[in-house]
């Protein structure tokens, strides 16, 4: 799968705060403003479409097949596609705090440091449903590296749909998210009206 691996900083200084895509923030703080003038309607659809993709490290493709899923099931399209996306267990691990972003929490996927309801899961796009439980391998190295973002983030509090037991390194998925609870500030109907637009 390819990944975004240029300049952070800028992309959060074009979009706003990203807390999936890094947890550092730029010197020069956040541009309140727009540089050019008034922003286009396409530009301000575009932008909320692209601060989704980054925070939660999708390509175009897998944005759009995720925009797909939301479009046939009921409800919202808009709420639908951001539960679908916060229900990634890469995103969850990062929402219990096991890993300080979702590209970390996507390598200890990769690295097979993982267990969902007792089995190894490696890959990082699976969709976690309610009553599973999340765990890490019982070896010193997966418990050390889970151990090491706790110790990270201890001030992070974690969503009501979630459960962290983190002396056990253990996390319970409660329900599925409410779309209001999502970690990023983020106006979903500007994202479905741009997909709604381009197909």
């Amino acid at each position: 799968m390819s990944r975004y691996r240029g300049p952070r900083f800028k992309k959060i200084r074009r979009l706003g705060a990203l807390p999936g895509l890094t947890k550092k923030r730029p010197k020069g703080g956040l541009r309140k403003k727009p540089r050019f003038g008034k922003k286009s309607q396409y530009r301000t659809r575009l932008q909320e479409k692209q601060k989704l993709r980054f925070h939660y490290g999708l390509t175009e493709r897998q944005l759009l097949k995720y925009f797909r899923i939301a479009g046939k099931a009921k409800g919202p399209t808009g709420q639908v596609l951001l539960q679908l996306l916060e229900m990634r267990l890469d995103n969850i691990l990062f929402r219990l705090g096991m890993a300080s972003t979702i590209p970390a929490a996507r390598q200890l996927v990769n690295h097979r440091h993982i267990l969902v309801n007792g089995r190894i899961v490696d890959i990082p796009s699976y969709r976690c449903k309610p009553r599973d439980i999340i765990t890490a391998k019982d070896e010193q190295k997966s418990r050390t590296l889970i151990q090491n973002s706790l110790n990270s983030s201890p001030h992070e509090k974690v969503p009501n749909h979630l459960t962290l037991q983190p002396f056990q390194y253990k996390g319970l998925v409660n329900q599925i998210i409410d779309s209001k609870r999502v970690g990023l500030k983020i106006n979903e109907l500007l994202v479905v009206e741009y997909y709604s637009r381009q197909t």
